[in-house]
């Protein structure tokens, strides 16, 4: 099927494809460090993966830039509370957000950009928009003047007719509804950092950082420019304004923008008690490959309510779809194919390819994995599940895993890197075997106390055992 995303900027879904040959130029807004990243970020930045996934699969080449903000007006005064310098105070919430990116199973762009490594090109960027008079100065500023851009509002659809003209803001985030002169370049305040450049000295304004950065890895027009959707004002407009008004070109042909998570249903605060990082949620108990499952579920542009119950349902489906490939890796079936049982996997994998093609309908895409799932193990449960159709069944499996990156059972282990768990509770998948063949031996030789140690052993560390009529044994962790 052909891939459709809904275009924000023209409010429709449309069929994609690159602009030139099979790599698609992809820049991903990333995080602003002064701090951990929290749930809703991560609902974005698990849509972002998804999308960088699914292309991967249906054979495109990805060109991926994502940023990492590590100056702005927050960091800024964070890091002079602290003490610190920008770079050093940055980079403990960089390594924490590449640490939790890790435990996501988020991949890597083919860029991580750091802001503070690229002063130099938002210099030359202002520079060009001076040139082409987009800009003004005052006491050191270095401002963008939106009514000399006609477009101004194009991608968000904000009102404009109640603007004022020379009204300006200099904070990077403001109100929703006002759409300002804002600032490409700040002049320094007492005592904060700044760089000496041929604009002066001061530091880059926020939205000149993505336009900046984009277009150096990219190109002047990129095919997917993705966040979150709070970023669509005046964020992305501002990029927008900044970018197309340097080239003449569009800035990016499809712009995607992931909803809003609510917790509980509501909005997440720190003075409600309802924020959480991450970490916050792994020291709970949470599975990495839950919450990864619990944000994927959701299609992208709808809001995703955020409750433990959810992540309850999202641990055992997980646990639902291990299962069925262990039973799958595990078991042992008749020979011979089961009639009509790969015309089933076909349809699914149809169905799943439709799912994802159709503006990344995740709920669509796991339906048609679960509705296999049932139907398989109803026929194992039958014994008419035949061994000539495992590899289909698996390599269904794979695909995707391909996306949403959950069968790995491998939650354990990425706590303890995290510095959550006990080592000594995590056993490799070759201990285990071993274990198991001991156990098997003792039951053999009629030493049913070694075989139970053995089995209570192994549930102690987190390994369930369950034996099968046919004397097979298949094993699962907690």
């Amino acid at each position: 099927m052909a891939l459709r995303f809904y275009n924000t900027l023209s409010q429709q879904v449309e069929e994609f494809s690159p602009a030139s040959d099979n790599t698609v130029r992809m820049y991903t807004c990333g995080p602003t460090v002064y701090d951990y990243a929290h749930i809703g970020n991560y609902r974005t930045f698990v849509f972002q993966d998804l999308l960088r996934r699914f292309l991967k699969l249906r054979g495109f080449h990805l060109n991926h830039v994502m940023n990492l903000t590590d100056v702005d007006d927050r960091i800024i005064a964070n890091a002079a509370a602290a003490g610190k310098n920008i770079r050093d105070y940055t980079e403990k919430f960089i390594q924490a957000f590449f640490e939790d990116c890790k435990t996501l199973s988020i991949e890597a762009p083919e860029h991580w950009v750091r802001a503070t490594d690229n002063i130099d090109v938002m210099v030359q960027l202002i520079q060009r928009l001076q040139a082409n008079t987009y800009t003004y100065a005052s006491e050191g500023s270095i401002y963008y003047r939106i009514t000399k851009f006609p477009n101004y509002g194009k991608l968000s659809k904000i009102d404009l007719t109640g603007i004022q003209a020379g009204a300006r803001v200099d904070n990077d985030r403001y109100e929703k509804e006002s759409a300002r002169d804002f600032a490409l370049w700040k002049a320094p305040k007492p005592g904060e950092h700044f760089w000496e450049t041929a604009i002066g000295p001061g530091r880059p304004g926020w939205h000149i950082e993505c336009s900046a950065m984009a277009m150096k890895f990219l190109g002047e027009t990129l095919d997917i420019h993705a966040g979150g959707i709070d970023l669509a004002f005046p964020h992305h407009e501002n990029e927008i304004a900044q970018s197309e008004a340097a080239t003449g070109k569009p800035f990016a042909r499809y712009w995607l923008h992931a909803e809003h998570l609510l917790v509980e249903g509501e909005k997440m605060s720190k003075s409600l008690g309802n924020f959480f990082t991450l970490r916050d949620l792994f020291k709970k108990g949470y599975k990495p490959s839950a919450l990864r499952f619990a944000l994927a579920s959701v299609p992208y542009r709808k809001q995703l309510n955020f409750t433990f119950d959810g992540l309850t349902q999202a641990t055992n489906s997980v646990e639902r779809l291990r299962n069925f490939a262990d039973r799958l890796r595990q078991g042992k079936f008749p020979a011979g194919k089961q009639d009509g049982m790969a015309a089933r996997i076909a349809k699914a994998t149809e169905e799943f390819d439709a799912g994802l093609s159709d503006d990344l309908n995740t709920a669509r895409a796991l339906a048609a994995v679960f509705d296999l799932v049932r139907d398989a193990n109803i026929a194992m449960d039958k014994g008419e599940f035949r061994q000539g159709d495992v590899a289909a069944a698996q390599q269904f499996l794979t695909t995707f895993d391909k996306v949403f990156a959950v069968l790995e059972d491998n939650d354990a282990q990425k706590l303890q890197a995290l510095g959550y768990g006990s080592a000594q509770a995590s056993l490799s998948d070759a201990e285990i075997e071993k274990l198991i063949a001991d156990r098997t031996a003792a039951k053999k030789n009629r030493d049913f106390a070694a075989a139970d140690r053995i089995r209570k052993e192994l549930a102690d560390r987190g390994i369930i055992l369950e034996d099968a009529k046919d004397g097979s044994v298949r094993w699962k962790r907690k």
